[in-house]
């Protein structure tokens, strides 16, 4: 199974591409649109992400807008379970349950139907990339709300230099999957 993740690992990092001060100065941005462009590889990914998550024994995934939509929804179909998106301000038709975030660089807000997660669910938080975890405790934090659990969290990348892992693993107490560490 390492060897797997770890040959993994290695194909994303060929495809991954660093775009320098992108969104804003500063950020060194990891475009995975070379990784989507690829149906095999983006279901060598999924598949991947569902052999990892599925000890976890999750029955519901939220995913933050936009992109981690593109890795929450498909392993949400694989493996039979609920999609919640979690969504910026005033996106969601009916009421709603929100949470303000910090980033690296700038704030926001993300936002979940309030009757969309069910008490006592099992969630797997699904996300492309994680930074400082400033997202991920967000959504963890409206999931609390409503009375469920946070299992795990996924992630095709996640950056070594910023605090997510340490936040999420020994704050959060949450077991962190990724495929691949930049």
């Amino acid at each position: 199974m390492k060897n797997k993740c770890s040959a993994i690992s290695l194909m994303l990092k060929k495809r991954i591409i660093d775009v320098k001060d992108f969104p804003k100065k500063g950020v060194l941005f990891k475009d995975i649109t070379p990784v989507l462009e690829d149906p095999k590889i983006f279901k060598i990914i999924t598949n991947k992400l569902y052999d990892l998550s599925k000890q976890t024994k999750f029955d519901t995934i939220v995913s933050p807008e936009a992109r981690g939509f593109w890795f929450g929804l498909p392993l949400a179909m694989k493996a039979g379970a609920s999609f919640i998106p979690a969504r910026k301000p005033y996106k969601l038709p009916r009421k709603t349950i929100s949470q303000s975030y910090e980033l690296e660089y700038g704030g926001n807000k993300l936002e979940i139907h309030k009757d969309s997660i069910k008490p006592n669910s099992r969630v797997l938080i699904v996300d492309d990339l994680l930074a400082t975890g400033g997202t991920i405790k967000a959504i963890y934090k409206m999931v609390k709300k409503c009375k469920a659990k946070v299992v795990g969290c996924a992630f095709l990348i996640a950056l070594k230099s910023l605090p997510g892992i340490k936040l999420i693993e020994n704050e959060l107490g949450v077991p962190c999957i990724r495929l691949v560490e930049f």
